[in-house]
């Protein structure tokens, strides 16, 4: 957790020079770490390319959100997990995030650290890497193991958006300036329409179990 912090310090102090010696030009960079936080990496992979970001500057910084994002998020979850801090305002987010790991665990355990590695990597609804450390978290995997394959998950995938992002805006482009703003878009609905699907469900499934817990007492 300290790592995240310090690494978190040191991304914010030089996105702050950034800002004073370029405020400008540096409106882009921080619309993609925001988006990025707020939606994940292929969000935000699209929009910084969608602003006209380059590879030496996409990449690094999305790997760097992911990594801060890891490295706080883990401990965090660890120490609530075992009731040594709890934060209320983050306290549903666990939940959540720990009900969906749940629900994916045995498929991991079926394929061991390969699988760990897939599911971080491989672009599905409530993939990723936060789900993923806490996979790792439980089925028994140590903590420098976990965060090394979840990390190389993480970065693999994040190379291979870039890739295919990065050469499709440059083939939509030559149609259109404006073209490059429809995959972005489109990921923010596919986006918003996986989190009410997934929030519906949810809300669904826990009035079943209650009134089973009711009917067997």
């Amino acid at each position: 957790m300290l790592l995240g912090a310090a690494l978190a310090f040191i991304f914010i102090l030089w996105l702050g020079i950034k800002v004073l010696r370029s405020p400008e030009g540096s409106q882009a960079l921080i619309g993609m770490v925001a988006t990025q936080v707020m939606f994940g990496r292929a969000v935000g992979l699209a929009f910084g390319y969608s602003m006209g970001l380059t590879h030496s500057m996409v990449i690094p910084v999305c790997i760097i959100i992911e990594t801060i994002l890891v490295l706080i998020f883990y401990p965090l979850f660890v120490f609530s997990w075992r009731h040594l801090l709890v934060i209320k305002q983050l306290k549903n987010m666990f939940e959540r995030i720990r009900k969906t790991a749940e629900a994916h665990k045995d498929i991991v355990i079926k394929y061991g650290i390969a699988g760990l590695f897939l599911f971080v990597w491989f672009p599905l609804w409530m993939t990723g890497p936060l789900v993923g450390c806490v996979i790792g978290f439980m089925i028994g995997l140590q903590t420098w193991l976990n965060m090394l394959v979840v990390l190389a998950g993480t970065y693999v995938a994040i190379l291979g958006w870039a890739v295919f992002l990065q050469r499709f805006y440059g083939f939509i482009s030559s149609y259109s300036s404006y073209a490059i703003i429809v995959p972005l878009t489109l990921l923010l609905i596919i986006i918003i329409i996986g989190h009410l699907l997934h929030r519906t469900l949810h809300e669904d499934k826990k009035p079943v179990r209650d009134i089973t817990s009711n009917n067997a007492r």
